[in-house]
């Protein structure tokens, strides 16, 4: 089937819109909108409330409230973006110490290392490519002065990696006392799970650094943990590929890495500066606030 759908010009935009039952209060004010925001990206933010067959309106609804929803993503993306880089920042010091520690300088290099030397060999050449695409002066120095390894020492190699690929160096990783030392700093006594984890995390951080919508995206179905080591969830009957899951998840590893995080109290205040948002489209059970996890601001050990 050959693709003959036309553009529309802003008015056209709008136009169809109010066809379709959508209410605009100022029209002008939507056409600025629409020429700073498209009209596509824009539109993921109306199918809720839209008839599947013929996308017409189904409640009423305002250009002004697709706006507000907008922005409420938009809010949020940018906190979960700076949540997600303290734990990668966390991560990839747990990696390097405990590995160099044990294996040396150079252990991101050693193939006995890793569960599948497919998957080491494939990893390494994205690696050598991250370092070679690098311009720190610290990848620099060592291409300058040393010519053996030809590759930097891993605290100079996975400090340029992004946080897939160090997802996928530590799921290939052979479990150990080193793995699960990591998974330890994290709170948790499962790999497997910060394994997991740690690959949700990467994939919601893509979606935040490409500025996708993240307010009601299915995810990638993130692992409940059975017995952590804090605080957690106490209603683990939700949707696991959706937000809320993940975005407890990531309040769970915080409040391990740094008590004074501020992520429950910014989250609680855009939610409640926000109160037209559909939080169940994000996988929000009732009565979420009254977790734990959603109150404490320091970690607080489990008997």
């Amino acid at each position: 089937m050959k693709y003959n759908k036309l553009p529309y010009d802003i008015n056209q935009q709008i136009e169809k819109l109010l066809d379709r039952g959508l209410q605009f209060d100022d029209i002008k004010r939507a056409k600025n909108y629409l020429s700073n925001v498209s009209y596509y990206r824009l539109s993921a933010y109306t199918f809720s409330f839209q008839d599947y067959g013929n996308e017409s309106f189904k409640v009423k609804v305002s250009f002004d409230q697709i706006i507000d929803l907008y922005n409420f993503d938009r809010k949020l993306r940018l906190l979960i973006f700076d949540a997600i880089e303290k734990i990668e920042i966390s991560l990839r010091t747990q990696m390097i110490y405990h590995f160099s520690m044990r294996y040396g300088s150079h252990w991101q290099l050693n193939p006995h290392i890793y569960r599948d030397s497919n998957r080491f060999e494939n990893q390494l050449k994205t690696l050598q490519n991250e370092i070679d695409r690098s311009n720190e002066s610290f990848i620099e120095y060592y291409k300058n002065k040393y010519t053996d390894p030809l590759q930097p020492p891993s605290w100079m190699s996975l400090e340029v990696s992004s946080l897939g690929l160090l997802s996928k160096f530590f799921q290939n990783l052979k479990k150990g006392s080193e793995k699960q030392e990591v998974a330890l700093h994290f709170g948790l006594n499962d790999v497997s799970i910060l394994e997991n984890w740690i690959l949700c995390f990467s994939t919601l951080r893509n979606i935040c650094a490409h500025h996708g919508r993240v307010w009601n995206r299915r995810l990638i179905p993130i692992k409940i943990p059975k017995n952590p080591n804090y605080h957690f969830l106490n209603n683990i009957n939700i949707y696991t590929n959706k937000l809320y899951a993940t975005l407890s998840c990531i309040e769970y590893v915080l409040n391990c890495l740094s008590p004074v995080s501020t992520i429950t109290s910014d989250v609680l205040d855009l939610i409640n500066s926000s109160p037209n948002v559909n939080l169940k489209e994000m996988g929000f059970p009732d009565n979420w606030k009254d977790e734990e996890i959603w109150q404490l601001k320091f970690k607080t050990k489990i008997d």
